[in-house]
């Protein structure tokens, strides 16, 4: 599916595209600093391959909201599209969603 660009955009569709930037800028950011160790985990203490460690990583998420969301000052939604991101690449490596 493409979307037609040439038509003007509405609000909403421009906040998506805006919050799409931010979570390429973190996804972007984060690789450059830790590697590519959500796909590639480098497995020192763990030794989950990278789609449960993914996983893991959701659901901490996911408490994470559900029990104190502004923990560490960190924006906890934005990490969680990031990972669940980062799990559909895993998945689309491993076989065609």
């Amino acid at each position: 599916m493409l979307v037609d660009f040439t038509t003007p955009l509405n609000k909403v569709e421009e906040d998506i595209i805006e919050n799409c930037k931010d979570i390429t800028e973190l996804l972007i950011e984060k690789n450059r600093s830790y590697g590519n160790t959500a796909l590639k985990p480098i497995r020192v203490f763990s030794k989950l391959e990278s789609i449960e460690g993914l996983k893991v990583r959701i659901d901490d998420k996911l408490s994470r909201i559900a029990n104190n969301p502004g923990a560490f000052g960190e924006d906890v939604l934005l990490d969680l599209l990031g990972y669940l991101i980062l799990l559909r690449i895993a998945l689309n490596n491993v076989q065609p969603l």
